[in-house]
């Protein structure tokens, strides 16, 4: 099943994108990092797009310069990925959909 778009943070030639799957999972398009296949980058910004009460299940590393590196499950659906429109500079991971938990948040009973 194809992947559902839920925003887009563009900057000239670049395109960090954030879907979500049939089966509660996201799926983040973000830069590649040289070096470090297994890593991508997005702007701090795409976070914006997520749905409400979720985050992204996975670990976030600030670079400290306005973006986190966080790593996933390749996507290899191939008519997904045509579906996206993925550019050679960019790859995307598969991550599970968290549940956000906020510490100002008041205990549920």
């Amino acid at each position: 099943m194809l992947p559902r778009f839920l925003g887009k943070n563009t900057q000239g030639d670049h395109s960090p994108t954030l879907w979500a799957t049939e089966q509660g999972a996201y799926i983040v398009q973000g830069w590649r990092v040289p070096g470090h296949p297994e890593l991508i980058e997005i702007p701090h910004p795409l976070l914006g797009f997520l749905e409400p009460g979720t985050c992204l299940g996975t670990v976030l590393h600030d670079t400290g310069h306005g973006t986190f590196t966080l790593t996933g499950g390749a996507v290899t659906d191939r008519e997904a990925l045509n579906h996206m429109d993925i550019p050679d500079h960019e790859a995307c991971v598969e991550v599970p959909q968290g549940k956000e938990v906020r510490r100002d948040a008041p205990l549920s009973r």
